[in-house]
């Protein structure tokens, strides 16, 4: 069986949502994760941002509003009248639902189940929309199988045993349809799997079933060798390695969500990325097979805080580099960037809470110095370390750049710089320059 999920862009409309019927009704077994519809999470977003603020009359015109465009969605999708039917009975469940929390107090639980109806509009309007068409289909809700552990990861163990159960029930189907994001967490509540989660509910599913493929359908044609929205004339790469693939995704690919790489990787299923727009085009294949050295691709990831600490009890010191990532751990802060000298040791964080409270703990240890406003870059690869040439072709490019930090060895298949974020466009252009030649 192949998991195909599509994103908000795919069935962003009434006419991507045709056409998505269309494309999967080709016979084969298989496993459709949809996203919200474009817009409709960003619209729940605002939503409980006014239900926490206690403003009410906003809330509720703006679910008045997101309530108008689905009733005009459910008109203008619908040839048949049982459908239209069913449709706005399905609207109006969801949005008295939705309209219930303007009357009480808003909790973060309550938010998750708001978040929540993005997903379980998209796949029962869907689900509608292949019964109008008389496609046979079955909407597999994946609050009954999406389940994460006490640590807020995917219990697969869970996950894989109830859905096994479930698709057995259903020997003689071959379509389903479930919702991405959304699952429950160890104590039963709806919870998510954070923004851009669909792509990993795809993989987990996949893992959970040992799927023959996993395939990620966006609105680009693959994972490109730059920024398609900055760089000009990039284009897609054939193939990539898991590695590749999720160094690209974490530090700013945004085809791809940075954690889904793992569970294919760890079950060898290879993942495709496909254009709704261009179903022809072949996209990029990422899998475990080896690839041939050289530059594959460069990504950008902003947001990004610099944190330096210098002090002389570095120097001929043991213990002192373990005492300051303590400091990150009990707060709970991935670090993406080390740089050390023999008196300071600086680190990048993309995550600015509690800063005020780790500068504070960081003091005890020498003068402290933050830098904002930075972005990451990061050209990925294959770099092996006794071949020459990679990073004199890569500092070359960035001879009229300033950088402010440079990490390189940790990873064949990676070397990441620090600029300011103003600089980020020419950078990009400079090394797609320097090593693409474009």
């Amino acid at each position: 069986m192949k998991i195909m999920k599509f994103g908000g862009t795919s069935v962003g409309s009434v006419e991507r949502l045709h056409t998505l019927a269309e494309l999967i009704n080709d016979g084969s077994p298989k496993l459709i994760v949809l996203s919200a519809m474009s817009g409709t999470t960003n619209a729940l977003v605002d939503i409980s941002e006014a239900l926490y603020h206690g403003d009410n009359e906003k809330a509720g015109k703006l679910i008045l509003d997101l309530e108008k465009w689905y009733i005009q969605v459910v008109s203008d999708l619908y040839a048949g009248k049982s459908a239209l039917l069913y449709g706005l009975e399905l609207v109006r469940t969801h949005f008295d639902f939705l309209k219930s929390f303007t009357m009480d107090m808003f909790t973060v639980n309550e938010e998750k189940a708001v978040l929540a109806q993005g997903e379980l509009l998209s796949t029962a309007l869907f689900q509608y929309l292949l019964e109008d068409k008389k496609i046979p289909s079955v909407l597999l809700p994946a609050l009954n199988f999406m389940r994460l552990n006490e640590n807020g990861e995917p219990d697969m163990d869970f996950i894989s045993e109830n859905l096994k159960n479930i698709l057995r029930a259903y020997p003689d189907d071959q379509l389903f349809i479930t919702q991405g994001y959304i699952c429950r967490n160890d104590f039963g509540e709806i919870d998510n799997l954070k923004r851009g989660g669909s792509d990993y509910t795809a993989t987990i599913i996949g893992a959970a079933i040992d799927a023959e493929e996993i395939q990620i359908w966006t609105d680009i044609d693959g994972m490109h060798n730059n920024d398609p929205r900055i760089v000009p004339n990039t284009f897609p790469i054939a193939k990539l390695s898991f590695d590749e693939a999720a160094e690209l995704a974490y530090f700013g690919a945004k085809i791809l969500h940075p954690t889904c790489i793992l569970p294919a990787k760890n079950k060898n299923i290879p993942v495709k990325l496909l254009n709704t727009m261009q179903p022809d085009a072949p996209g990029t294949i990422i899998s475990a097979e080896n690839q041939l050295e050289g530059f594959r691709a460069i990504a950008a990831k902003d947001g990004i805080t610099a944190i330096n600490i210098k002090s002389g009890r570095m120097l001929m010191a043991y213990g002192f580099l373990r005492a300051v990532f303590e400091v990150f751990e009990r707060n709970r802060k991935p670090i993406d960037m080390i740089t050390t000298s023999e008196v300071a040791v600086s680190v990048t964080i993309d995550n600015t809470d509690d800063l005020a409270d780790i500068v504070d703990e960081l003091s005890e240890f020498g003068t402290v110095k933050v830098d904002t406003g930075l972005s990451i870059v990061s050209i990925v690869g294959l770099f092996p370390a006794e071949k020459p040439g990679y990073a004199g072709a890569i500092f070359d490019s960035l001879r009229n750049i300033p950088v402010r930090m440079i990490s390189y060895g940790g990873s064949e298949n990676n070397m990441s710089i620090l600029v300011d974020t103003k600089l980020k466009k020419q950078t990009l252009l400079a090394l797609n320059k320097g090593i693409f030649g474009i």
